[in-house]
């Protein structure tokens, strides 16, 4: 029986893998505007960001999308698919649980930061115009 079901699971998911997708690019919003010296801020600030991902995690989608509305460039890095991600974010966040944001600390620290809604709370608070 728990063949037939993940089995199944498998395949709903593979096939709402694609419309996940279609839908994020959708419905992404458009960025926010900032001036160029704003911009070349946040820039400076966002890279020493990381978020490990799947590509149709719907939880994953709601911060790439957060990441997208506010106009970040933040580098992703694909957890299902990449082994060598995969165990970073293992061995760094102690477990593969997507999406997890790895934040390169000024004193040189590296924190994970887990939970979509978490997440969102913390790029807000650090790069939401004024």
């Amino acid at each position: 029986m728990r063949v037939i079901i993940r089995y199944f699971f498998r395949t709903l998911r593979l096939v709402l893998t694609p419309f996940m997708l279609l839908s994020e690019k959708l419905s992404t919003p458009k960025s926010v505007t900032r001036s160029a010296d704003e911009q070349a801020r946040v820039d400076e600030a966002s890279k020493n960001l990381a978020l490990y991902q799947f590509g149709a995690c719907p939880f994953c989608i709601k911060v790439r999308k957060e990441i997208a509305r506010l106009g970040l460039n933040i580098e992703t890095r694909d957890a299902q698919h990449d082994q060598r991600h995969r165990a970073d974010l293992e061995a760094g966040g102690g477990r593969i649980k997507v999406p997890c944001l790895k934040i390169h600390q000024d004193d040189g620290s590296v924190s994970w930061l887990y939970e979509s809604d978490d997440i969102k709370a913390w790029l807000q608070e650090r790069f939401e115009p004024a």
